[in-house]
């Protein structure tokens, strides 16, 4: 059930006393005000997202390419049939450096056929000619500094204070500015509602006790996800933290993404 709360008729209400705020850091800290009160979500009655921290990890280690989280995601999320994926897996095969080369390795080769949905065909490049083979889960990377929530008109994308980066589509206008602005691929125009969408971490499952559905499937367990203001004892999360060594990706962009990443190779962009 949706929250019932409207940020167009709080608005209208709120709208005398903005008439008298109209400089610029006034309706910057207004369209703010928008986005963390008065937004319509997929949480429950009830759910406080204060008392929340939500934090997704991945082990490239452990991925194994079979494509189920990205199966599961579009099954659970209503994703449109053909390109459009909240969450995918990308291949990275790095060959063996050409003989006489002063390369310690040849230029990786990335592909993501279906999003990696229904796994992987046999590479191209012969066995004895590559250096190793990896998979990289990749899905939207819940920035602390969203450019998307920076870029958007109407203040359709938002940061919740429980760390969920989403998206209102009734008030999302379809113009792309967040799909353009996103430095990690993470979104795309939905075809049938012309709304910018993306992964919510299954929003309305986690709210609810859940786990996200790609987290839920994965056979190999390299998706962690917890919550940071309820670890307990042996937690998930801490253990991750502990046992390897925790990387983000693009961290030159200070965009200080909370998807950490385990094994990444640094071909990984």
């Amino acid at each position: 059930m949706k929250n019932q709360i409207s940020r167009r008729g709080s608005l209208l209400r709120m709208g005398g006393a903005l008439l008298g705020l109209l400089t610029i850091s006034a309706a910057r800290t207004a369209k703010a005000a928008v986005q963390t009160v008065f937004v319509s979500t997929s949480a429950p009655k009830g759910y406080d997202p204060t008392k929340h921290k939500w934090l997704m990890c991945l082990d490239a280690t452990k991925c194994i390419g079979c494509g189920l989280c990205a199966e599961a995601c579009k099954k659970e999320n209503g994703v449109p049939e053909g390109p459009f994926y909240r969450t995918w897996i990308e291949r990275y095969i790095i060959p063996k450096p050409k003989p006489g080369s002063d390369q310690t390795r040849g230029e990786a080769i990335v592909d993501s056929p279906n999003g990696g949905m229904h796994g992987f065909p046999e590479p191209t490049l012969p066995k004895d000619q590559i250096e190793h083979a990896f998979f990289v889960p990749k899905l939207c990377n819940l920035c602390e500094n969203p450019p998307c929530v920076q870029v958007c008109p109407v203040g359709a994308t938002f940061r919740a204070p429980d760390g969920a980066v989403l998206i209102d589509p009734k008030y999302c206008i379809g113009c792309a500015f967040c799909i353009q602005a996103c430095p990690y691929g993470s979104r795309f125009l939905n075809p049938v509602t012309k709304t910018a969408e993306k992964c919510t971490l299954c929003y309305h499952r986690i709210t609810r006790g859940l786990k996200p559905a790609c987290v839920e499937i994965c056979p190999a367990e390299a998706r962690i996800f917890g919550d940071l203001k309820n670890l307990h004892a042996d937690d998930p999360l801490q253990k991750f933290y502990e046992k390897n060594r925790v990387q983000v990706l693009k961290p030159h962009l200070g965009t200080e993404p909370r998807v950490l990443y385990a094994g990444l190779d640094k071909e990984v962009r």
